[in-house]
């Protein structure tokens, strides 16, 4: 797996000051995507040991809330395959830290039905999520006004509880 950017400290990408991953590779090509150049699956810089252990010493202060992991598309199988080791680790050594996740795929139809993005790590990555931005961006649904996402099909979803229930439980309207 490739990525285009690690920002040590972000507001904008989910709540409190986050650490936020740019994955490269996306097969959306949303029209008007802020950050097209990551479409590319070999975009910007390998994703190393060394990549991972940087992350997670900038996850280690205590003003960090979490990581936010973005595209690209996290939820593109590849990406999966390296993401859901990660995501693990950061369970394990860092269990105060939510993660957030945005994927243009839906929880409900996409994620946990039949899409291009299953494979065998999607179900485990999902339970290890705790805030989905879900659905892709649509530029005719742009508003600038929504906390967290660009289009006002998307949803940010709170993922243990909509797990628990058995179905999609918002976080934030």
């Amino acid at each position: 797996m490739y990525y285009g950017e690690i920002k040590k400290v972000d507001i904008a990408n989910g709540e409190g000051v986050r650490v936020s991953l740019f994955v490269s590779g996306c097969t959306h090509c949303c029209k008007n995507c802020f950050n097209e150049e990551t479409w590319d699956f070999k975009f910007g810089k390998p994703f190393t040991a060394e990549t991972e252990d940087e992350i997670m010493e900038y996850l280690r202060p205590d003003y960090i809330r979490g990581l936010s992991l973005l595209g690209g598309e996290p939820f593109e199988p590849a990406n999966q395959r390296v993401l859901l080791p990660f995501l693990r680790r950061i369970r394990r050594e860092l269990p105060e830290k939510d993660v957030w996740c945005y994927t243009g795929y839906t929880l409900d139809k996409e994620l946990m039905g039949e899409s291009r993005a299953q494979c065998e790590a999607t179900d485990e990555m999902i339970s290890l999520i705790d805030v989905l931005v879900d659905g892709e961006y649509v530029d005719e649904l742009r508003n600038i006004s929504l906390k967290f996402r660009g289009s006002s099909n998307q949803r940010i979803i709170d993922v243990k509880e909509s797990l628990k229930q058995n179905k999609i439980v918002l976080y934030l309207d």
